[in-house]
């Protein structure tokens, strides 16, 4: 085999969140490499850190920080290897094994056609070694916050043929850069089974957050819409303003058939104490004429079941002037069953989703009518919502945000390009509403029927569908309200959950651009 060279490129950014010190550790572990035949470059604004450099006989690139693009290629025209490992180390030190350089080598020469490789690694956390093994690769992973590592190896070639990084791109040059990578699907992913890690990355001190996408400033965020609206045109899966936008008609019979507006589901299991304050949400709202449906899936033993029929007839608390409560028993754990269920047997045109220990304002209903009257052609509403906070005396209380209530508005879902940018953030937005009879044209909710989802994500598949086909109306105002509690699923998760619910959204996202591409082929 050809010696293989390999170039080190790593930033010195005087905003790093660690000591000078402690970046020695990645100077030392490269000095040690057991093969020779490397070269390192170092960039950035960290003047200490570049002085180091040099006197290892690094390059050292002094450069601003403002333009992460321009800096990134100010570093890889210094470069001298064949491949380019880039490395993400900001906030966190990386330490490369002394057999890294030599596996780099050797696998770049013998797979000579992968364009980009990521490796699985080991966090280093409060002194405890922690596995981290990354997910396969598809060209469905099109989120920037995808796990792909610390350290990413390019083929020269492959960046001199993109001409390096976009410098249109101030904060994300990596995304950009694996994007185009992505295209051509020659990346390649190196996988642990014991000991078998390039590099150690020691863990900044944070914790991991699902609401994190939503708190990027807004410059960031649309630079990373842009970034992947592009790559959608590239791969012919973008769709443009108004595109293949059909109208929901209905017959004079349908319209009769309905003996309700709407059907407000609420699936539950095992939570007695937070359903009451679900149903009487509902039955709060100024429009009354609606029915909320419970699915209790967790059979007929569950206490939630006691606590619902209380509100039905002969219940101590139901009333004849609210809006009736429908309850279903389901013995299985299926969310898809449980909504498919309550909307086949439902005689509403409209379904408004509702989680059993959320609450709706009192003015829901109403104004996702309102947007509905808009467009024939909206066949979804997704509204805005409120983050509150149960306290220990079952109190809800807002959460607040320098002082203001935590608002959650989606508003980088724009009427242009809100379906194509869906599919690199986590979600729409809450409630969802939808017409049932659009419903039952995209088949349903999924019931974990789809590649790797286990009760998660059927939603967020429902809207990527829905909105290839229709327009998707929005509510701006909060008229939901998020309550995290002790027992919540949708805030603060550890990594292995992230890992498998990123891997049922990625697969969605997948078979969604099968579908845009199929689209813009037949048109």
């Amino acid at each position: 085999m050809s010696d293989v060279k390999v170039s080190f490129v790593l930033q010195a950014n005087q905003n790093s969140a660690y000591k000078l010190e402690r970046l020695y550790l990645t100077f030392d572990s490269i000095d040690k490499q057991y093969k020779k035949n490397y070269n390192v470059v170092i960039y950035g604004d960290w003047k200490e850190a570049l002085d180091e450099a040099e006197k290892r006989g690094y390059t050292a690139v002094s450069t601003s920080m403002e333009n992460r693009s321009k800096a990134l290629n100010a570093a890889l025209v210094k470069t001298t290897g064949d491949v380019i490992l880039i490395c993400n180390n900001e906030n966190n030190v990386i330490e490369f094994k002394q057999s890294a350089s030599a596996f780099y080598q050797i696998l770049m020469e013998k797979d000579k056609h992968a364009e980009l490789v990521y490796s699985d690694y080991d966090m280093i956390d409060q002194d405890q070694l922690k596995e981290r093994k990354l997910l396969e690769f598809h060209k469905g992973r099109l989120t920037e916050s995808w796990d792909m590592g610390y350290c990413l190896l390019f083929r020269r070639s492959f960046l001199e043929r993109i001409d390096y990084c976009d410098t249109d791109y101030k904060y994300n040059p990596m995304y950009d850069l694996r994007l185009k990578a992505f295209e051509n699907e020659k990346v390649l992913h190196i996988s642990n089974r014991f000991n078998g890690t390039p590099y150690f990355v020691y863990a900044a001190p944070q914790s991991l957050d699902v609401f994190a996408y939503l708190k990027a400033g807004k410059e960031i965020a649309q630079e990373l819409e842009t970034i992947c609206t592009e790559h959608l045109k590239r791969i012919n899966a973008y769709l443009a303003p108004g595109q293949n936008y059909h109208t929901v008609e209905y017959s004079q019979e349908e319209e009769n058939s309905f003996k309700t507006i709407a059907s407000v589901v609420i699936p539950v299991f095992n939570r007695p104490e937070f359903i009451g304050a679900a149903i009487e949400s509902v039955q709060a709202q100024t429009i009354q004429n609606i029915e909320c449906v419970v699915v209790c899936n967790g059979g007929q033993d569950d206490p939630t079941v006691a606590e619902v029929k209380r509100y039905m007839l002969k219940g101590d608390k139901h009333d004849d002037n609210k809006p009736a409560v429908r309850l279903i028993v389901h013995d299985m754990n299926n969310l898809g069953l449980c909504f498919n269920d309550a909307l086949a047997s439902s005689n509403s045109k409209y379904y408004m989703q509702l989680d059993s220990d959320d609450l709706l304002f009192d003015d829901a209903v109403e104004k996702i009518l309102e947007v509905y009257e808009k467009d024939e052609k909206i066949g979804m509403v997704i509204g805005s919502y409120q983050v509150f906070e149960k306290q220990a005396d079952g109190s809800v209380t807002p959460v607040l945000v320098e002082g203001k209530p935590f608002v959650v508005t989606h508003d980088e879902w724009t009427e242009e390009n809100g379906r194509n940018n869906l599919l690199r953030i986590g979600g729409a937005g809450a409630p969802r509403s939808i017409k049932i009879k659009v419903l039952a044209e995209m088949g349903w909710f999924g019931m974990n029927d789809s590649p790797y989802s286990r009760n998660y994500g059927e939603d967020y598949e429902l809207v990527n569908k829905v909105a290839e086909q229709y327009r998707i109306g929005r509510v701006w105002d909060p008229i939901y309200k998020v309550v995290r509690h002790a027992g919540g699923t949708d805030h603060m998760i550890d990594q292995q959950t992230i890992d498998v619910n990123d891997n049922a959204k990625d697969h969605m996202r997948l078979r969604a651009l099968i579908r845009r591409q199929t689209i813009n082929a037949n048109q």
